[in-house]
């Protein structure tokens, strides 16, 4: 039976508290500086990470930051959720001589942090108004990041958002342990500094938004509209009580209250809970279960650890925070007693069933099983998969329309990819409505 859990005394706490100065200084003098740096080359986003370290090593913090942000203006969030032990920090040199990498996101994340609570200006200014307008579709990592870059270069924009609250999954689909202290609300506020962003909530495209509307109203669109949807698992007993989305899950706790009594949006808690899923977001949805007080939390997966979307150190993160991995396990029914796995095994690389099955006793089930695309709402589009299709300057099929994010099938799902992708479409946007203005400045000639 549910119930209501003895919550932790900070289950909203940073799993990874901040350096301190002492400690940033440190580390940042343990960076050899490398030219041509295979960190650089390992970053979906670019930036000059020994410029940005040697800034702090020397004590100009504003300067790191700057240095950080004018390649991802999200450079924020992504020292604190960026999987840098696959990118950036599994480049370091450092791991050959020490085995042990530049601490790179935490370096990143202290100069970041650093200016969003110090800065009296906005470190970028905008460009003389062009008269333009961009409409931009979703106020997640693509689409404030498109907005921002587009706000630089002195375009007007007004991003659409159905919720009520900017930052997509920073704000909606990362578990708190990554993003304690409202961050994701203080950097909307920072990106929103630079003025020139409107933003409209309550707004969903295919609702009260159309495309064929946002066409004719601006002069570009952007969609950074994510995947909003869930995948089914297609077995019995998926729509039973207790059974819920992980990303469901997760938008539940980080809009609850920490400080209401109980607080009430958590008070239907397992006392043994399992995720069925092997990404992060089912790691996510795990470790925050186990924090917000659940007895027992198991991760099943229906392949092995190998083969897992989540990285080798987010496996690790979960099992010592208390959750148990299951793999090789595929669910087949959810009933009163829990979860009926079948055994798993690959055989010449595909996978297959054993025919032996294993109940995980459970009264809450949360589905991690991908996400999709939501798409009713983009008639005359075209699709590639279940991604927008894109050419290389991030335009869709349709006229002034571009696209970038999960939407797209640009890179890895994170946020970082999200961040470039909505940097890299507004670059492409500016040099479309530079094209049209000149085209038109010839023809009145």
């Amino acid at each position: 039976m549910p119930f209501t859990a003895d919550i932790p005394a900070s289950p909203y706490a940073d799993l990874t508290p901040p350096l301190t100065a002492v400690q940033a200084l440190a580390e940042s003098n343990r960076c050899l500086f490398c030219y041509d740096a295979a960190c650089v080359r390992a970053c979906p986003t670019g930036i000059d990470i020994p410029a940005f370290i040697r800034s702090i090593a020397t004590g100009n913090l504003r300067g790191a930051a700057r240095t950080i942000l004018s390649e991802n203006i999200m450079g924020g969030t992504c020292g604190r959720v960026c999987p840098t032990e696959t990118l950036c920090e599994q480049a370091c040199v450092r791991n050959t001589a020490e085995e042990r990498p530049v601490a790179i996101g935490r370096l990143q994340r202290h100069a970041t942090d650093r200016l969003l609570d110090t800065a009296t200006t906005h470190p970028f200014a905008r460009a003389e108004a062009t008269g333009k307008r961009v409409a931009v579709v979703g106020a997640g990592p693509a689409g404030l990041s498109c907005a921002h870059r587009l706000a630089m270069l002195g375009h007007a924009v007004t991003v659409f958002e159905a919720k009520p609250k900017a930052g997509g999954l920073n704000e909606y689909g990362l578990a708190p342990y990554k993003m304690a202290d409202d961050f994701a609300q203080r950097e909307v506020a920072f990106i929103l500094g630079i003025g020139g962003i409107a933003v409209e909530h309550g707004r969903r495209l295919g609702a009260d938004l159309s495309l064929e509307d946002l066409q004719k109203d601006f002069d570009a669109v952007f969609l950074g509209v994510g995947l909003g949807g869930n995948n089914r698992l297609g077995i019995p007993g998926e729509d039973r009580p207790g059974v819920e989305d992980a990303t469901a899950f997760i938008e539940r706790v980080r809009q609850a209250t920490p400080q209401a009594p109980a607080m009430a949006p958590l008070a239907m808690m397992g006392r043994r809970v399992v995720v069925i899923g092997g990404g992060n977001t089912a790691v996510d949805a795990a470790i925050q279960a186990k924090r917000l007080g659940a007895e027992a939390v198991t991760l099943a997966y229906r392949r092995g650890r190998g083969q897992m979307g989540a990285t080798p150190w987010e496996q690790e993160l979960a099992q010592t925070n208390g959750v148990v991995l299951v793999t090789f396990a595929g669910p087949v029914s959810i009933g009163d007693d829990g979860v009926t796995f079948e055994r798993t095994r690959l055989e010449d690389g595909r996978l297959a069933g054993t025919g032996e099955t294993f109940v995980l006793a459970a009264d809450m089930v949360l589905k991690a099983v991908g996400q999709t695309l939501d798409r009713a709402a983009l008639a005359g589009v075209t699709l590639a998969g279940n991604k927008i299709a894109v050419d290389e300057g991030y335009r869709t099929t349709l006229a002034k329309v571009f696209a970038g994010g999960d939407c797209v099938a640009s890179g890895e799902d994170l946020t970082v990819q999200s961040v470039q992708d909505g940097k890299l479409a507004a670059l492409s946007i500016h040099r479309h409505l530079s094209a049209a203005g000149q085209t038109a400045v010839l023809q009145t000639a």
